[in-house]
């Protein structure tokens, strides 16, 4: 043993720091079982609230599990690239929204590049027509004389930065909404893919990832005028049956809004409706006879908060508001949530830059006793009445469902803007069930695998296979806690990286071995032989692990999801295995024969 006192301490020191780092995912998979022991759901919830901060700690520190293996979401997102072009155009006309429409629907059907089919369809219906008309950037040095290609060149890298801007805003959303080790990857030029481990609440997720946040300022609009315009819109759908008859009945007048909506005393609202009647209201007002009597600068827009009526159906407000924005969301500082201390509901207070607050003040200031919109996606969460002049650029939205609702808007708006439209394209949601049984699965392959080559090594290299077969172990819990301590993943392809390493771990030790008996064979005593047989093994050994090492590197490098994976688990495997067959073996088998020589069979 003489010479291996670095060495055990070096081994004591790590496997100390292995066990450090494995301790809290013990413990909370002990706690897992405490609490799914618990028949009541009551004393369950009672001992995770007495136990909130401990248990959040373990979560915090335990050994992340993929998707594959707890479940969660995986999310393909589109960005609205055809919704970009249309906003990125300074004028717009109906030949650029057909030429947009048609290449929408080619770039789907050919699974092509929209940009490349927009400018095909434009050149198509005129060759000599120049797409600068539509495009101009001073900074980009798009000018009216800027020809199809240059307008094409600048189209693409508008469209590269909104996706990776995109990606930027899903990733703060992400983090900020809480989920661990989420993966975030951009696929070809307009797609992204998120798998989020361990998600619950699908329609929250769903919602927090789709919701653009172009968030609105807006005046209300002009009462009398919007009055105005719902009396002769109600009249317009008045219908009178024909009393030319010599019927005695009295006609029954029938009409299609006054049956969709419900009308209270309000200058600023047009009406009341269900949810499955919104759509509906919509395109009867929209008609354009209808749009015909809207008053100037003044648009309707739906509320997201339902008001509950005497019959008990809730209905939602349909707003009339200013077309003109008089501020967005960009002037946002800084946003959190508050409670109102009279009814202790949710809101969120904002603050916004010097700019913005100086337009505030002056939009506030024109408008005591109206209402502003604060516009969210289209949708008003919050019309107040403006009670004085609002300086300073302070200023909230009230009227939020719940706690959670509030926390999401705070996040949306804290990470700002979507630069284009995402669509949900396809979404898959992976059962608990199935990462238990994915978990398994691992489980008993590596349980199989290891079982097999440790009974091969005892068989074939008697007291040397029983060493290796203890490194082997060893090499595995080091890879446990090598992962727990840099906060990677373990995901199912990882479990295969681990197998791989069980048949890896062992061939060190079986090239070292193989060549003490040689060295035994020519004559060399025990402990020579040993000497000998790890020295002349040493090369072989790097070499084949280096080499894996570096495709490991490359996969780790270059490679996404599982792939990434696989790697990680391979190179952490790589480093483990050459510790144990070099340092752990070799001090095991001096100790062993530290008295007797022949105390140790190599087969």
């Amino acid at each position: 043993m003489q010479g291996n006192g670095f060495k055990i301490g070096v081994i004591v020191a790590f496997m100390a720091l292995t066990l450090y780092y494995l301790y809290p995912t013990v413990i909370w998979n002990l706690e897992q079982k405490q609490i799914n022991s618990y028949t009541n759901p009551t004393e369950q919830t009672q001992y995770i609230q007495d136990n909130a901060e401990k248990l959040d700690n373990l979560k915090e520190n335990a050994l992340k599990l993929g998707l594959d293996l707890q479940g969660g979401m995986h999310v393909t997102l589109q960005v609205g690239i055809p919704q970009l072009v249309l906003e990125l155009a300074e004028d717009r006309d109906a030949l650029l929204n057909e030429v947009v429409a048609e290449a929408r629907q080619t770039a789907l059907d050919n699974d092509s590049d929209f940009i490349d089919e927009m400018a095909a369809a434009f050149v198509a219906r005129d060759s000599e027509a120049r797409l600068s008309r539509y495009y101009r950037n001073d900074a980009e040095n798009i000018t009216r004389r800027s020809t199809n290609e240059e307008v094409i060149a600048f189209l693409k890298n508008q469209r590269d930065a909104a996706s990776d801007r995109a990606i930027e805003i899903i990733r703060t959303r992400v983090d900020r909404f809480g989920v661990t080790e989420p993966s975030i990857i951009k696929q070809g030029t307009d797609r992204i893919i998120v798998e989020l481990p361990g998600v619950e609440d699908e329609e929250r997720v769903v919602s927090l990832l789709r919701g653009t946040a172009r968030l609105e300022f807006r005046t209300g609009a002009d009462g009398q005028d919007f009055s105005n315009f719902r009396t002769r819109a109600i009249e317009y759908y008045e219908v009178t049956p024909d009393t030319s008859s010599d019927s005695l009945s009295q006609p029954i007048t029938t009409n299609q809004l006054t049956d969709l909506l419900v009308f209270q005393q309000s200058a600023y609202i047009f009406g009341y409706a269900s949810e499955q009647d919104t759509a509906e209201v919509m395109t009867l007002l929209k008609a354009s006879e209808v749009q015909r009597m809207m008053p100037r600068n003044t648009t309707i827009l739906w509320g997201t908060n339902p008001t509950s009526f005497e019959d008990g159906v809730e209905r939602y407000p349909l707003f009339g508001v200013s077309t003109d924005v008089e501020l967005t969301g960009d002037v946002i500082e800084e946003a959190s949530i508050q409670f109102d201390p009279t009814t202790n509901a949710p809101e969120v207070a904002m603050g916004m830059n010097s700019e913005g607050a100086r337009t505030w003040a002056r939009v506030t200031g024109a408008n005591i006793g109206k209402p502003v919109a604060i516009v969210l996606d289209g949708f008003v969460v919050s019309y107040p009445n403006v009670i004085s002049k609002i300086n300073g650029g302070r200023s909230s939205i009230t009227g939020l469902e719940s706690s959670a609702e509030a926390e999401d808007l705070v996040n949306i708006l804290l990470s700002g803007a979507l630069p284009a439209p995402l669509e949900i394209i396809g979404s898959r949601t992976v059962g608990a069930t199935l990462g238990e049984a994915s978990i398994k699965a691992g489980l008993n392959s590596i349980l199989y695998g290891l079982g097999i080559v440790a009974i091969f090594m005892i068989v074939y290299y008697r007291t040397g296979g029983g060493v290796a077969d203890l490194a082997l172990i060893l090499n595995i819990i080091f890879i446990m806690g090598i992962l727990a301590g840099f906060k990677a993943t373990l995901t199912l392809p990882g479990m295969a990286g681990i197998v791989l390493t069980i048949g890896m771990a062992v061939d060190a030790n079986v090239l070292i071995f193989d060549r003490i008996r040689e060295e035994q064979r020519s004559g060399k005593t025990m402990k020579a032989a040993i000497s000998a047989g790890y020295s002349n093994a040493m090369s072989a050994i790097i070499d084949a692990n280096v080499t894996t090492g570096f495709v490991a590197i490359i996969l780790m490098s270059f490679g996404v999801g599982p792939i990434k994976g696989f790697a990680v688990t391979l190179l952490a495997g790589i480093a483990c295995s050459l510790f144990s067959a070099i340092v752990i073996t070799r001090v095991v088998v001096d100790y062993l024969t530290r008295n007797k020589a022949d105390a140790v069979s190599f087969g």
